[in-house]
Formats: C-alpha cells, structure tokens, sequence
C-alpha cells in the first residue's frame, strides 16, 4: 500500500504543490529513504521526523524500509517545511491517522525533536497556491497562522505540535480557522517615526525628494559629511503613498520566501527601506547562492533602495543594478536553477563630492579632481537616476531657527494626488503605474512639450551632452512636476526645473 498526502515548497516567488507518497515494506536492513531532489535540509528531516513521532507518544515503524518520494521528482525541494507532512505521511502508512482525510489539506510545517511546531519561511506565497486548487485548507505551525491568513479565501488550520495535528485528522479535535482583521493591520503599520518636519532647512533638497516621490523616480544627492543625505533619505518612506493590497502581498511574498520576516509580522503594509552596507556583494544585493535566493534589489520591492556612500561600493557592485533599474525585474541564473524576482524599486544613493571631509578640505581640490572622483560612477547608471542634487551644509540660521518645518503628512497629501493622475492616465497601459515607468514610445503621447519647452531642452542637450537616456529621464521628471502643481500640460517651467536635476551631466561641473 502507498500512502499519498500533499504539501508545497516555493520555486522563486512562487510555490507549487508536493506529492508526498509513502511506501513501507518489510527489510533485512532497515532505512529511512527521502528522493526526488531533496536538499540537505529535506535528508536532515529523517532524523526530526523520528525522533518526532516517538517523543510523541506514537508508534515509529521498526524493521521496515521507508521510502519517500516527492514529485514532481524532477525540481529541487528544500526548506524545514517538509517535516510535517512525512511525519503525517508516516503515521498514516502505519494506520495511526484516517486515510480519509489527509489528502484534503495541504500540510507544512517543521518538527523539532519533541514533537513541537516551528515556523517555517514561504507560507503566503504557499497560501496562494494552495487558494488555486480544491484543498479544504492548509495546516501550519500557529506562528505562521497570520501570514497564511492574510491572504484570504482559504481555511488555515494552526498548531503547535505533531499530537494536535494528528487528533484533527482523527476528528479528535476541532479547530476553527484563524482568522485576521487585515484593516487593522494597515491601519496600525502605517504610522512612522521619521518625519520631514525634524529637517532644518534643505528646502531644495526636499523639493527634489517630493519629486522623486510623485513620479518613484531615482534620485542621487551629493554633499559633503554631515550635510544630511542619509537623513533625508531615511525619511523618504514617510511621504511615499501607501502601499496597495496588491503590492503588500508582491513584497510579503518575497521577504516570506527568504524567511526575513519580523516575528509576529503577518504583512508588509509599509514601503521597505533597505540600506546595504558598501561593502556588501554583488550576490547580497542582486541575489544568487547556490539557491539562486533573492537580494537587496528584490527586498526593496515596492520601496527604497538606498545606497549611502555610492562611491565605495564596488564597481561590479554598482553594474549589476543596471538591468534592475531598467526592466524592474532580476533573473538569477545558476548552473541548477534560472528564477526572476521582482525588484521595482526607487533608487535613492548619497555620496560625497570629492574625498574631503570638510568644505576647508574641499577647496584644495580642483574641478579636475572633482570630475575624476565623479568618474567612479559609470555613465550608464548615471543615466538612470532621474535626478541629481546637490546637498549644501545647514545654514546656521536655518538650525537655530524655531519655525517648524513640513510635516511628512502634507508633503505625502500632494505625493498620493500626483500618483492618481497617474494612475488614471496610465489605467490602459500595462506595467505602467507612475511616470517613471513610462516607456520610449509613450513619451511622445504623455510627454508632449510647447515650443518654449523644446527650445529649452534642446539648448540643455547641446549643453550639457545628454544621453537619450538622460534627455528621456528630464521629459519623466518634468511630467511629475507638471502633475504635482496640477498642471496638464507640461511648460517651460516645468522642463526648466527638471533640467537643474541632470548637474552631474555637466562635463565642466565644479561642486
């Protein structure tokens, strides 16, 4: 007799169901076997699952060749999760559960040695899957119960331990599924502890920020220590619009997969902001390993990626963004697996000048200097940071000054009006939500320019020595501030202001 139950595991950032089939039979030598592609982690399983079962007051199999499969056999399967349901599959082989109800549900979940549940990393994403097809409901360990419920539409049965598991299956126990107010949840994660307001002075600098904001464009600050970039940066989350059901559930899922997600937290309802060190590898910020598992860029999905010091990262680091930035997704490739992970961020990088620590310093450098330093950031990411802005030291007066600046909460009013434009202008286009986004051949029908703009724009051209790029980045960026002053149409103004974001395009800029 074969026994078969279900489970899942995740592939990238998705998941796919797992047949867990049974087979016992009687053997000189007894062994425990696990096969189709099992990883170390699923092999390690043998000895939990054992050790499990017999500290659970059930009887383990003695004398007998066991022998799991998972199929499909031909895709990997790792991750503790799998624990669980050969446990179930066991215990079902052995005639110790119902045969009847088993295959009903999908079964995940790790064991430790007593028998106790654990949580485990890729339940929303496994939820999901499981949503698609006709399973009664999924069965998981209880800290993971709210991660699993969130995504609405399926039953979700948590425990804590192989015997309560085991008594549901043998209608000894009933249990209700778990249930959340996901209302509650946004509305209690949506409060910040940065804001706008503890920002003396730097009104160009916020300006730009606001910018950057309407229309998730990248933006790159440049100033010398102290001057406040990464405060500023920090505080970029607090007027970003909030994020969508559906983005919530794009970003969980990617922080779920890679087990990152803060104890408790069933749901990502804030933009992430995440801030690599420099010296971080071109693998922990776009992703790989042996497991091709994702990185920064993906983490930072629907959020912030910023890059403080931007010189001091490794230049392959710093390349490797480049398909990133332009297709919004990153394909990991390994000699076993190819998987894509989703990685639309908005790049916000900081970075000195020159390598003075002070302005006193920085008057023995020459604009030659300052050009070669520069130079460490390769053009073709240059061109696709939208805006470029310089940071000045605070004006003493500003710092003293008792008049309190703009609260985040007013800048992000006129952010989320900015976004609704665009979200209605773009409500028939694919893949298209800000302006950012806008591709080559939807720019001549949404970025249509007056005579006055176009002279303006071709003057900077010739000045300045853009890129197509670049001159596509000053049409996006003069868009938005068309939209955050209301404006329909975008004029000279607007193009005039965008222009000022391009200044490390200048060939002869001096700081």
């Amino acid at each position: 007799m074969i026994t078969e139950i279900f489970t899942s595991a995740t592939y990238g950032v998705d998941a796919f169901t797992i047949r867990v089939e049974t087979h016992l039979d009687s053997a000189a030598q007894p062994s425990f076997t696990v096969v189709g592609l099992p990883d170390n982690t699923v092999k390690e399983a043998r000895d939990r699952v054992s050790a499990a079962i017999k500290n659970s007051g059930f009887d383990f199999p003695k004398g007998r060749r066991i022998t799991i499969n998972l199929s499909p056999a031909d895709v990997k399967k790792e991750g503790s999760g799998l624990d669980l349901p050969i446990a179930i599959a066991i215990l079902t082989e052995t005639s110790q559960i119902k045969p009847d109800k088993v295959k009903r549900f999908i079964i995940l979940g790790e064991l430790s040695l007593d028998g106790k549940l654990r949580t485990v990393a890729g339940v929303l994403p496994i939820a999901i899957e499981t949503r698609k097809h006709d399973f009664d409901g999924l069965i998981i360990p209880r800290d993971n119960a709210d991660e699993g419920a969130i995504v609405g539409g399926i039953n979700i049965y948590p425990f804590d331990n192989l015997t309560d598991v085991v008594s549901f299956l043998n209608d000894e126990l009933e249990v209700v599924p778990h249930k959340v107010d996901e209302k509650e949840i946004f509305r209690s994660d949506n409060d910040f502890l940065l804001d706008f307001s503890d920002v003396k002075g730097q009104e160009e600098v916020k300006r730009a920020m606001e910018i950057a904001a309407a229309g998730a464009h990248n933006i790159i600050m440049i100033g010398l220590p102290g001057s406040g970039k990464t405060m500023l940066a920090k505080r970029l989350p607090s007027i970003l619009p909030p994020l969508t059901r559906e983005e919530a559930l794009e970003t969980t899922k990617i922080h779920s997969i890679a087990g990152i997600l803060p104890p408790g937290k069933s749901l990502i309802t804030t933009r992430p902001f995440r801030s690599p060190h420099h010296t971080a590898s071109d693998v922990s910020i776009v992703g790989g390993g042996m497991n091709a598992k994702p990185g920064e860029i993906s983490f930072a999905h629907n959020g912030v990626l910023f890059l403080d010091e931007l010189t001091e990262f490794k230049k392959n680091v710093l390349e490797v963004l480049r398909q990133p930035l332009e297709d919004k997704i990153i394909t990991v490739s390994r000699a076993k697996i190819t998987v894509q992970y989703p990685s639309n961020f908005m790049f916000v990088a900081a970075m000195n000048p020159t390598p003075a620590g002070t302005q006193k310093e920085m008057n023995m450098y020459s604009g030659y200097d300052i050009q070669r330093f520069l130079s460490k950031i390769s053009g073709p990411i240059l061109d696709r940071i939208d805006i470029h802005i310089h940071v000045n030291p605070v004006d003493i007066n500003d710092l003293s000054s008792k008049r309190e600046s703009e609260r985040s909460e007013k800048v992000r009013e006129r952010v989320i009006r900015a976004r609704e434009i665009q979200l209605r202008r773009f409500k028939n286009l694919r893949g298209i939500y800000s302006n950012s986004n806008i591709g080559s051949k939807e720019l001549k029908e949404f970025c249509r320019l007056d005579r006055g703009g176009e002279e303006i724009l071709k003057t900077a051209t010739g000045k300045l020595g853009l890129s197509a790029r670049a001159y596509d980045k000053i049409l996006k960026v003069a868009r938005t501030i068309a939209d955050l002053s209301g404006s329909e149409n975008i004029g000279p103004a607007h193009i005039s202001e965008a222009v000022q974001y391009r200044s490390l395009d200048r060939t002869n800029w001096v700081y």
